[in-house]
């Protein structure tokens, strides 16, 4: 799949535990790109399953994402549903009515295959030089995943790390601003998750994702320790709604990139390179697949 091109109309409907997105695009071009924050990953946390009102909004939404995609030409169209389908006691119900409301195929993507379709995504933007060894790092809402390789030969080495921004804010963040004792209770949260978590050397890494996309708002393109340090600096004793207001954070991601910071900033600490931000990953990775699907059939 990698560095091949499509020109058909190929369409992505991405069920995460923050947000469901849809992207369209004829071969590098988007056409369509819509977003409806539902929160499945916070039902999730607090109750361990999606309750059936939760699941009739998101069949709902689906159903009229999968309608908008199929007016804008779509010859193919597929549901990709991340950590809710993992982690929820009713995955296997979400991904029924999910492919009844779309009337197409859902599927529950593995950690490993959410990664690797995000590293595909993202090499695809940045270009990396072929032979160079590079990290990208994908936090969700409900997991994380980091996957290391190369563009000329895909990924390598791959974890996926079972706590995202959502949960992590679930946990730990009852507080608006979070205060410092919050703060240092998330981080070693993260530290457990992490304590066998041992990558490779890198020579560079990309954060894929709506949390490094915000924490970009605040601190720049590329997040290194200080860079990273100064954000949650700022996000500990700093509202969410004056995180908006001042500094342009979407209202609807503001709330959680108290914990998506802690996270990117543990794992930037252990891949001892800086991070830079780039725009796409799982759903372009997920639209270079189908594409490439479609034209090996």
């Amino acid at each position: 799949m990698w560095g091949r091109h499509h020109d058909d109309v190929v369409g992505v409907i991405d069920v995460g535990s923050n947000t469901v997105r849809l992207v369209v695009a004829r071969g590098r071009r988007e056409v369509l790109s819509q977003k409806e924050m539902l929160r499945l990953g916070a039902e999730v946390e607090r109750h361990g399953r999606i309750s059936d009102g939760k699941l009739t909004q998101t069949a709902l939404v689906v159903g009229r994402l999968a309608r908008e995609a199929r007016a804008a030409g779509v010859v193919a169209l597929e549901i990709l549903i991340t950590s809710p389908g993992r982690q929820a006691e009713n995955g296997e119900e979400l991904v029924r009515r999910l492919a009844e409301a779309g009337d197409c195929h859902a599927r529950v993507l593995t950690g490993v295959e959410e990664g690797e379709l995000a590293f595909a995504g993202a090499v695809e933007a940045a270009d990396p030089p072929a032979r160079r060894r590079i990290a990208v790092i994908d936090v969700g809402g409900g997991s994380a995943q980091v996957v290391v390789g190369t563009r000329r030969d895909g990924p390598t080495w791959s974890r996926s790390i079972d706590i995202g921004s959502q949960r992590l804010t679930n946990r730990f963040f009852d507080c608006d601003p979070p205060g410092d004792a919050a703060m240092e209770q998330a981080a070693e949260e993260v530290d457990r998750y992490l304590a066998e978590f041992d990558p490779p050397l890198v020579r560079m890494a990309y954060a894929v994702g709506g949390s490094a996309r915000a924490v970009r708002q605040l601190a720049g393109a590329q997040l290194d320790d200080c860079a990273l340090g100064d954000v949650i600096e700022l996000v500990t004793s700093t509202p969410s709604s004056e995180l908006a207001d001042r500094h342009g954070v979407d209202p609807e991601r503001a709330r959680t990139i108290a914990a998506g910071a802690v996270i990117l900033a543990a794992l930037q600490e252990r891949l001892a390179t800086p991070l830079k931000v780039v725009r796409a990953g799982l759903r372009e990775g997920a639209l270079i697949e189908l594409g490439a699907r479609r034209a090996a059939a």
